[in-house]
């Protein structure tokens, strides 16, 4: 993993694309999950909670109160470790990424048109999911779900680390690395394209400037529509990830058994708390990586 990450960075460097990119990605990417984790905890807890067995959940309210009686406040931050110390590889790659690909598909003005932010964007997912996203969210689904049994047995991030990699080797932190491609993949490739035809449309050939609170209107519009285009494919890429994971013998099988058993809503489990989190998630990053490239570009160019 480490040299899959060095060379990216390599090919990056090699490509002249500026590393400041990256460090502004990987900034906002952790701010944000430091503001929005509860929403991601709860979201994620509502999609393990399956039809099959007796639900435990019956809202997130009941979700939020139970867990705060069982675990107190900072039970709405278990797992939060894995995501922070993913959010920012995974900003700074997303970032890097679209970056490097725009540079290839702008045309000749400089102009980077919305069905080709559409196709940067998926490529800013894939590179995402394959590098940070599928193990960090197979540590963090693992950390969340184990929170709900009986006997938990994580202690800590790098405890929890060390016992999946000697119960299932490396591959125990890429499960669902399918569903995870499509799901990231269709996630970048759909905000991106609304964010840039956003922009496009505000900006259109007059000197208009972005300021925070449209980057923040146009972000949460993205975020919105990543949302309800790719929750099913959330849903199944959390049941891959985790601890009942060995039922299912693949993504489509995974996909088969909850249509069976639950229902097509199922697909839609924890849509309301992901809309919350993602809204903010999206926006704030936008705005922040926005801003601090205006800081770095006056002390570090990344024109």
């Amino acid at each position: 993993m480490a040299q899959l990450i060095y060379g990216l960075f390599f090919v990056i460097k090699l490509h002249n694309i500026s590393l400041s990119l990256f460090c502004a990605g990987g900034i906002a990417g952790g701010i944000e999950i430091c503001i929005t984790f509860p929403t991601e905890y709860v979201k994620t807890q509502l999609q393990l909670d399956e039809r099959a067995n007796p639900p435990r959940y019956k809202s997130i309210g009941h979700c939020v109160r139970l867990t705060i009686q069982d675990h107190g406040v900072k039970g709405l931050y278990r797992g939060l470790s894995s995501l922070l110390y993913g959010s920012i590889p995974k900003s700074a790659v997303r970032f890097g990424m679209f970056e490097f690909l725009s540079n290839y598909a702008k045309d000749s003005r400089g102009k980077l048109d919305n069905k080709r932010s559409l196709l940067c964007g998926l490529g800013a997912g894939v590179a995402e999911a394959v590098v940070v996203v599928c193990p960090m969210e197979t540590i963090k689904v693992k950390f969340i779900h184990d929170q709900s049994s009986l006997n938990p047995k994580y202690k800590g991030f790098f405890h929890g680390v060390r016992e999946i990699v000697r119960e299932q080797g490396l591959r125990g932190t890429y499960q669902g690395l399918t569903a995870t491609v499509l799901k990231q993949g269709s996630n970048q490739a759909i905000r991106f394209f609304v964010m840039t035809s956003l922009r496009n449309w505000y900006l259109g050939d007059s000197h208009r400037k972005m300021n925070p609170f449209i980057t923040a209107a146009f972000g949460a519009t993205a975020g919105a529509a990543s949302v309800f285009g790719n929750t099913p494919l959330d849903v199944i890429k959390t049941r891959m990830q985790g601890l009942e994971a060995h039922k299912y013998k693949n993504t489509l099988d995974c996909a088969y058994q909850i249509l069976k058993n639950e229902g097509p809503l199922a697909f839609y489990k924890g849509t309301i708390p992901r809309l919350g989190r993602v809204c903010m998630d999206v926006a704030i990053v936008f705005v922040i990586y926005d801003e601090v490239v205006k800081i770095l570009n006056k002390v570090w160019k990344t024109d």
